[in-house]
């Protein structure tokens, strides 16, 4: 009777680890499901088009809980999915802001007719775009650019055009790799 009993203590004992485990399994699948959907996600850089803030390969954190408390700002960078392919997420700066008009002349950005001062850009723009003539963006409107103006596919190509709020999905927060380039991304 005692081995019985010893035998059935052993296999209730392994059947409540066996369930410890799966909770504890379980609990790891939704919280990372969570973390995922509402708190953040990692991205990776390809192309040159925000060079030389970020290069390609770099590995991103992306924050998608900062802009459900707040509006996005100028200078922030910022991740939205590009609308022509599936799976493919863009990684651009914010220029112009909801209610500003943009314009792109003689290789400058101004904002409501006053040229902005911006200091990360590579170079002057070859081309404007769209934005040759006057863009007024509305109420939950945003125009971004590459930093590496010349290379980027942005704002100023009707393929991506104006950004709604709707399709920024969060602001690129930490460098995660490259080792030597690890840390907080500056947005200026």
């Amino acid at each position: 009777k005692n081995k019985k009993r010893e035998e059935e203590a052993r296999e209730k004992g392994v059947i409540r680890e066996l369930l410890g485990w799966g909770v504890y399994i379980a609990f790891i699948v939704v919280a990372s499901f969570l973390v995922l959907t509402y708190v953040g996600q990692r991205t990776k850089v390809d192309g040159r088009s925000m060079e030389t803030t970020l290069y390609d390969g770099d590995n991103l954190w992306v924050d998608k809980l900062s802009f459900r408390f707040r509006d996005p700002e100028r200078y922030e960078i910022i991740v939205f999915p590009y609308k022509y392919k599936e799976n493919t997420y863009y990684i651009k700066r914010i220029i112009g802001l909801p209610g500003e008009t943009v314009q792109v002349e003689d290789g400058y950005v101004y904002i409501d007719g006053v040229k902005l001062d911006e200091h990360y850009g590579n170079e002057l723009m070859d081309n404007p775009g769209i934005a040759a003539t006057p863009i007024t963006l509305g109420d939950d409107e945003y125009f971004v650019l590459g930093d590496n103006r010349n290379h980027s596919s942005d704002s100023r190509d009707e393929s991506v055009g104006v950004l709604k709020r709707e399709d920024l999905v969060g602001r690129a927060w930490v460098r995660i790799w490259p080792l030597d380039r690890i840390g907080v991304i500056r947005h200026e």
